[in-house]
């Protein structure tokens, strides 16, 4: 759990070869190289398509300003046209002003959550960068909760807080940002700490405000099995698991995705039951037999909805120029975040 790992990855042998892969391993190379090769064409037809709807629109509107029958007719257009985008750049503002609302009373006496991000130096590049997608996850769907938690980041330092810095609008999250470790950071109460992983032993049955929870930032490709349980043993810290196995038949490891924890966590919160925490965030391709019934939430496409709302609040409100732009800012915003870091 608290490991963050993607249990459909392969365990490296060696250093890697794959000459020195198990007959097992490379099946399961290729069968990740074919899902990456899937998932990388859905991406680009995702956003040819994002590209043609703004072309689209933007051809549209201007056939519509050429067509208007006077200059008066075009000039209500256009005032039109601002108003509408006035209008809705009043309701961001008002969303956004009741996110901050909301983050800054859970500062105050949300549920203390913490993502561990003293890993780094275990993970590879691209790994790091999915550890660095999965905390925007987190945070946007912090800041959707009607009930957040009050999120914190420690060890944020390094080549994890180099990371951290490229998402856009990091510098204006409101979230809680330490480059110490949670030891430090929280010496006077380190009874009240727990991490969260999935060798523990005591399984969670509910959550205590008085807690504070640590998730593990390591996508570690079950290259390090057990190490956040070892961590919080070496430390003398209380450790516990999510109550899957009650409800669920997993069809793989039960080690999750820290923010598919952080959502579970919130989404407990918010309805008092696991199970339906379970089912809103668990992928159905995870699940075993009492998984497979029915789900019509699609935590992948939540999570990267989530994604696109978070970068969307950093877009400059009071560009009138066209309906595009937006969307073409966003997305741009969102190569540049992947280009840095060695994705195109």
């Amino acid at each position: 759990m608290a490991d963050g790992t993607e249990s459909e990855q392969a365990a490296v042998v060696g250093d890697g070869n794959p000459s020195q892969l198990s007959k097992s391993a490379k099946k399961k190379l290729l069968k990740q190289e074919r899902q990456a090769a899937r998932k990388a064409e859905r991406k680009a037809g995702e956003k040819e398509r994002r590209r043609a709807d703004i072309e689209r629109r933007r051809r549209e509107w201007e056939e519509s300003l050429a067509a208007a029958p006077s200059q008066e007719a075009r000039e209500a257009m256009l005032a039109a046209r601002r108003e509408t985008r006035l209008e809705r750049v009043g309701k961001r503002v008002e969303e956004r002003g009741a996110r901050a609302k909301r983050l800054r009373r859970a500062a105050e006496g949300g549920q203390k959550v913490v993502l561990d991000l003293e890993f780094a130096d275990l993970m590879r590049p691209n790994e790091i960068h999915s550890l660095t997608q999965q905390i925007m996850y987190c945070y946007a769907v912090n800041g959707r909760s009607a009930t957040p938690a009050h999120l914190w980041l420690t060890g944020c330092s390094g080549e994890m807080g180099t990371q951290v810095q490229r998402i856009p609008g990091f510098d204006k999250w409101i979230i809680e940002k330490e480059a110490k470790s949670y030891l430090e950071a929280f010496a006077d109460c380190k009874e009240n700490l727990v991490y969260l992983t999935a060798d523990a032993e005591t399984v969670l049955d509910d959550l205590d405000m008085s807690k504070i929870y640590i998730i593990g930032g390591l996508v570690d490709r079950n290259r390090w099995k057990g190490i956040t349980q070892k961590k919080a043993v070496d430390q003398g810290i209380q450790s516990a698991k999510l109550p899957i196995g009650n409800y669920l038949k997993m069809s793989s490891s039960q080690v999750l995705t820290v923010n598919q924890v952080f959502e579970i966590m919130q989404k407990f919160v918010e309805t008092k039951d696991w199970k339906t925490a379970f089912f809103h965030v668990i992928p159905p391709r995870k699940r075993g037999e009492a998984g497979a019934a029915n789900d019509d939430d699609s935590p992948e496409g939540a999570a990267n909805g989530d994604l696109d709302k978070c970068l969307e609040e950093e877009v400059d409100d009071d560009d009138d120029d066209g309906d595009g732009d937006e969307e073409a800012d966003v997305a741009n915003k969102r190569h540049c975040f992947r280009s840095e870091n060695g994705k195109s």
